[in-house]
């Protein structure tokens, strides 16, 4: 009886690589688009966490504790399954982007938030003396400080972003897990579908790992 890693079942992934490549390809630009999404969303619940207006706090918290206490799949499944009972259909490809740039927003808001308390608040009230509004003061003065804290752990959200992608496999996503399943589903090749997956998920996410720690060391914030 054949093994799992067989030779002939790695010339048939290698015949059919184009599956693997179309996958790798989704991934890419499912992981781009969600992190723009959750860095657009981090920013500003991020900022409203820091502000003095109780209210904006609040929708801070809600939004962060929701988000961060539901897991990512249940989240999926709402979006894939249950929005259509409210009239909403969405394709698959917008379901990921908004799945995982929704639920990294809230981890990347907590990092905006971390980011932009530890810049002392004496230069927030300095701004003011200058004329700034809050939003003004934030963007000139306050995040480019916070940037400094905020890179490494913004790096490795992008990286757990990357992984969790591979969720989407479970709604037919159409991204780079979903392509290894319905190939090795096939053919019953499931162990160099899995493992030429995953050198390609690390091929994405190693050197932004290896990013952060080099950040991480040269701010000396780790």
């Amino acid at each position: 009886m054949p093994g799992p890693f067989a030779g002939f079942k790695w010339l048939a992934l290698l015949s059919d690589w184009s599956v693997f490549a179309e996958g790798f390809i989704q991934t890419i630009l499912l992981s781009a688009l969600g992190l723009s999404l959750a860095l657009g969303l981090g920013i500003f619940f991020g900022i409203l966490g820091t502000s003095h207006v109780k209210i904006l706090r609040t929708i801070n918290r809600i939004y962060v504790e929701f988000t961060q206490n539901t897991p990512l799949v249940i989240q999926i499944f709402f979006l894939y399954h249950g929005l259509p009972h409210l009239g909403i259909m969405l394709p698959v490809f917008v379901v990921g982007v908004l799945g995982v740039g929704v639920y990294h927003g809230a981890y990347i808001a907590e990092v905006i938030r971390a980011g932009v308390e530890s810049v002392p608040r004496g230069q927030l009230e300095a701004a003011y003396s200058q004329g700034f509004s809050y939003w003004g003061a934030m963007v000139h003065i306050i995040l480019p400080q916070a940037k400094r804290i905020s890179y490494p752990p913004l790096t490795n959200q992008a990286v757990n972003l990357i992984k969790n992608t591979s969720v989407l496999a479970m709604v037919a996503g159409g991204e780079l897990m979903y392509h290894a399943d319905s190939w090795s589903s096939n053919n019953l090749y499931y162990g160099p579908s899995y493992v030429v997956t995953g050198l390609l998920y690390i091929s994405l996410c190693f050197p932004l790992a290896t990013y952060a720690k080099r950040m991480e060391r040269k701010l000396e914030v780790s």
